[in-house]
């Protein structure tokens, strides 16, 4: 029976000894999580805080101290779980002097793609992220955002059913990074499981639908983008008309109030407050100009995370 997660942790921990004063670095420490399949999922978290050791454990690049990982629900120390795995490292190197359609034949061959298999899917690669003239030129000669490009490129050239990258728009310029999210976004619909690790929030916040947040080896906050974005509150506007005893009455109920282009933004905690704030200038027959549920950006959330 197939399982219904791509990636299943269970208590997975890797410590790290000193050689000569045996002191004990936990760079992951318990870590219990679930990435269900075809789903884009975002893990985050200040520099040490065990991201890429992470990646490693779920990769058998390090093996667990403790606890143990699973890859569609195999053993992640079972080659054949990385099968069906493309990865795109960090600060990857590939040799400089291959061209880019020489080094995605290598690392096709190495994926045990034919080469009947590899001289067809070359070229299409190559057109997907917009290498399509650069092909027999070597690698030397791309900037960082083209070797992100053909980085990718290897990294699904082999069809996988999940990709893990590594900060994968590092170094790409605005419109490439939205030409590669429209690339992953088609293989999301193939159903392919996309595992992202990246410090770049503003790409996540657009892109992924789950996330978890790791901070000192342990995971300090999960779950669906969406929910852990709301619930930051309710923003009513009113027209800066309304009689000034009654707003001295709505912003003492508001957490915060704002004048702009002849407006009012009042900003409040909970639905009680908002309502009352409703029936309040419905009594006084004055005009609602919008009411809508306010959201925290990933930013906000991932900041009161990790400060706390």
């Amino acid at each position: 029976m197939q399982s219904e997660y791509a990636i299943e942790t269970t208590g997975l921990a890797k410590v790290y000894r000193s050689r000569w004063t045996r002191r004990e670095v936990r760079a992951v420490d318990g870590i219990s999580l679930r990435v269900p399949r075809g789903t884009i999922f975002g893990l985050l978290g200040p520099n040490g805080a065990g991201k890429t050791t992470f990646v490693k454990l779920l990769l058998s690049a390090v093996h667990p101290t403790e606890g143990n990982a699973l890859i569609f629900g195999r053993n992640a120390n079972d080659p054949e779980a990385r099968r069906p795995i493309g990865y795109l490292p960090e600060n990857h190197r590939f040799p400089t002097y291959f061209t880019g359609a020489g080094m995605l034949d290598f690392y096709a061959a190495l994926s045990g793609l034919d080469s009947p298999s590899r001289k067809k899917l070359i070229p299409e690669m190559l057109e997907l992220v917009g290498l399509k003239d650069w092909g027999n030129v070597r690698l030397g000669k791309y900037s960082k955002g083209m070797l992100q490009r053909i980085g990718l490129a290897q990294a699904l050239i082999h069809s996988p059913s999940m990709l893990i990258l590594d900060e994968p728009t590092d170094g790409v310029d605005p419109v490439g990074r939205r030409h590669m999210r429209e690339i992953l976004s088609r293989f999301e619909e193939k159903g392919v499981t996309i595992f992202i690790n990246s410090h770049l929030l503003v790409e996540v916040e657009l892109f992924c639908r789950e996330v978890a947040i790791l901070d000192k080896g342990k995971v300090a906050l999960s779950g669906n983008l969406h929910d852990l974005r709301a619930g930051k509150g309710y923003r009513l506007t009113i027209a800066s008309q309304t009689p000034e005893t009654l707003l001295d009455q709505l912003r003492a109920k508001a957490t915060s109030a704002a004048a702009r282009d002849g407006m009012v933004d009042l900003q409040f905690a909970t639905r009680e407050q908002v309502n009352e704030a409703v029936d309040l200038l419905r009594s006084q027959r004055c005009d609602i100009e919008a009411l809508v549920p306010t959201t925290s950006t990933l930013e906000e959330v991932f900041v009161r995370t990790v400060e706390k």
